[in-house]
């Protein structure tokens, strides 16, 4: 069965319609089955189009994800089909990452984005990407940093790039969660983004430019601000506006509550580029919205508004 549905040796995903089965087997081989789609090589995509047999509820939870139309089906499996590496890689990720404490998830995390930078996905995407343009240098920091007594205010600050996350400014957030970490006065952290947007995801200037994978790997083990939000999180508030794709939205998720502006809209783009998300999002957003809405996101990179991130749990409020 494994090279049946695998992206070398045959078919690059499993596309079940659980509704069309009318004979279900016994408890026996559903077992077997729940045990053989844990360990599939290929993303699984269950259709239910309508209510399901009882044995069938009983499966949906083993799948990848879940749809409900043909058309969210063809639209997963285009994307499988545009990037079967990087799909299979993010299935078993989120598959792997499940229920395993943060530490274990971004480990994980990092070493699947670290090996799919130097597949052929992400080479194809990064050849395809027109020259950067030279920008001049902003005058600011990349995190402005507020403090009013007890309270930490960090905003990501670099509006003329719509807060595209850089190295630059995963150091100076960084930087200041740990100072928070260390200092028992500071008793709330709030972090918000200048300009139109939170954060346009992570700086495509910056893609590819490091020397190997194994030092990214080793850099986002040592410094990454995912660690240090979860460490507070309990502390921390994300208030979000305009667009907050990949980091925009994978770093937020760590905080005990998130606040959405009614123009905030949510993005994973990351499959697209031959990577899964790489600033933590498969531990975050899975620990918020469960596996298979967050693979939702991820496989067709498709946005959410405001009002379907709040029904999903993705946020705690809209205001204002």
């Amino acid at each position: 069965m494994f090279e049946a549905f695998s992206p070398l040796t045959g078919a690059p995903l499993l596309a079940v319609d659980l509704g069309s089965e009318t004979g279900w087997p016994d408890e026996l081989a559903l077992a077997v089955a729940r045990e053989a789609l844990a360990e599939l090589p290929c993303p699984s995509v269950a259709l239910a189009e309508e209510l399901l047999a009882p044995a069938a509820e009983a499966l949906v939870a083993e799948f990848d994800l879940v749809v409900s139309t043909r058309g969210d089906l063809e639209r997963v499996a285009e994307a499988v089909r545009a990037r079967p590496l990087a799909s299979q890689a993010l299935a078993q990720l989120l598959r792997l990452s499940s229920g395993r404490p943060v530490h274990d998830g971004l480990v994980a995390e990092s070493l699947v984005y670290a090996t799919l930078q130097a597949g052929p996905e992400f080479a194809t995407w990064l050849a395809a990407r027109p020259p950067s343009k030279s920008r001049a240098r902003p005058a600011g920091p990349a995190v402005r940093v507020e403090r009013a007594g007890s309270r930490l205010e960090l905003w990501l600050n670099r509006p003329e790039k719509r807060n595209a996350f850089s190295a630059e400014m995963r150091d100076a957030l960084c930087e200041a969660l740990m100072v928070a970490v260390m200092d028992p006065g500071v008793e709330s952290v709030r972090l918000l983004g200048e300009g139109p947007a939170f954060c346009s995801g992570g700086d495509l200037d910056e893609f590819g430019t490091l020397s190997d994978p194994s030092t990214a790997h080793a850099i986002r083990s040592t410094r990454h601000p995912a660690r240090w939000l979860h460490v507070l999180e309990t502390r921390v508030v994300c208030v979000v506006h305009g667009a907050c794709v990949g980091a925009g939205i994978e770093l937020p998720a760590f905080a005990s509550r998130v606040v959405a502006r009614p123009d905030a809209s949510f993005r994973l783009p990351e499959l697209s580029m031959g990577l899964v998300p790489g600033a933590g999002g498969t531990v975050s957003l899975p620990r918020r919205i469960g596996r298979q809405r967050t693979a939702w996101l991820a496989f067709t990179g498709a946005p959410i508004d405001a009002e379907t991130a709040l029904a999903w749990r993705l946020v705690d409020a809209i205001e204002p």
